[in-house]
């Protein structure tokens, strides 16, 4: 059960992570940044087994999509 609620509270992360911007003139920059975090979150959840593959595939390819 814990693995469970774990594994939401980091996809609810994740999901949270994108929605952040710091202000500035380059949006583009702090996107590109925010993504590129996002993926690297995202790969050290799945290297700990937090994820499962199928959930990896599916947030990954959701945040290749932003």
């Amino acid at each position: 059960m814990s693995r469970i609620v774990l594994s939401a509270a980091v996809l609810a992360c994740l999901s949270l992570s994108g929605c952040i911007s710091f202000g500035g003139s380059d949006d583009t920059t702090v996107q590109d940044v925010a993504v590129g975090q996002q993926l690297t979150d995202l790969d050290a959840a799945y290297k700990q087994g937090l994820l499962t593959q199928r959930e990896y595939d599916r947030k990954r390819k959701q945040i290749l999509k932003q």
